[in-house]
């Protein structure tokens, strides 16, 4: 999943394509690249980022979801909380509804997805973008987001959400320290028993950041190794703003971890 961030202050890409002819360029080059997925941001979620006004984020989002379905045939994913800006971009070619709030923020989110029929992703986040990063504790990080993605599961459910659209997201990151994000990396296989597609959002987080001791421009390596890391331990999802070089990544991973018959034994 290619990530293009159609926002002026996201943690690393943030300013680069708030000009919607430069975002579906980029999008386009991801495609390229090998993308399977691409997922569009109007609100940056980085810690400490504020809300943007929902008409604000529709006028970034909408015309490049628009452009973009015209142009390529791969799902787009649109990365929202809010009902007004995910009923546009499934009405305009979006297909997925990546909502970090796991639809707590927007009461009407759950219904806008099932009545079209939309996957959805649902992401573990405690606190706010704004908060998340204050103070986070858990007694046991890996079960309590296990327990709350199961949660939210059951309450798609009952918006009349199919099982078969539902994609469960940890949320790496988003109200965790460095050793909580560590630690669900070590225990990624526990989602598995939730039977949902695992997405993984790992692409230069901060905690990479502080093991390797690199800046947001420089964590494509230790990016490399958790991403390898996840695939391994089950993620299908691999979201990223490096998809090249992950795209490398994900297939040597995934032959090492599930075997690649076609290669044979000489291969």
């Amino acid at each position: 999943m290619g990530v293009v961030n159609v926002t002026a202050d996201s943690f690393y890409d943030g300013g680069r394509y708030l000009i919607p002819e430069r975002a579906i360029a980029h999008a386009m080059k991801l495609v390229e690249q090998g993308a399977d997925l691409i997922d569009i941001g109007g609100e940056s979620t980085r810690p400490g980022s504020h809300a943007v006004r929902e008409q604000d984020e529709l006028d970034r989002v909408g015309p490049v979801v628009s452009e973009l379905a015209r142009l390529v045939s791969i799902p787009i994913s649109v990365d929202t909380t809010k009902s007004r800006v995910a009923q546009y971009a499934l009405d305009h070619g979006a297909a997925i509804i990546n909502d970090v709030s796991a639809l707590r923020q927007d009461p009407a989110m759950a219904s806008v997805i099932a009545r079209s029929g939309a996957a959805v992703v649902l992401m573990h986040m405690q606190g706010t973008p704004q908060t998340m990063q204050l103070t986070p504790r858990y007694s046991d990080v890996t079960t309590e987001v296990v327990q709350f993605l199961d949660e939210r599961i059951q309450t798609a459910l009952k918006a009349g959400i199919a099982r078969t659209n539902i994609i469960l997201d940890p949320g790496f990151g988003f109200g965790k320290l460095m050793f909580h994000n560590l630690e669900l990396l070590r225990r990624l296989s526990a989602f598995l028993t939730l039977h949902r597609p695992l997405l993984v959002g790992l692409s230069r987080k901060a905690f990479i950041g502080t093991i390797v001791d690199k800046s947001v421009e420089h964590r494509e390596w230790g990016t490399a190794a958790a991403v390898a890391l996840a695939v391994d331990r089950g993620a299908r999802i691999i979201r990223v703003h490096d998809v090249a070089m992950m795209k490398d990544v994900v297939k040597l991973a995934t032959a090492a971890s599930q075997g690649w018959p076609a290669y044979g034994e000489e291969g």
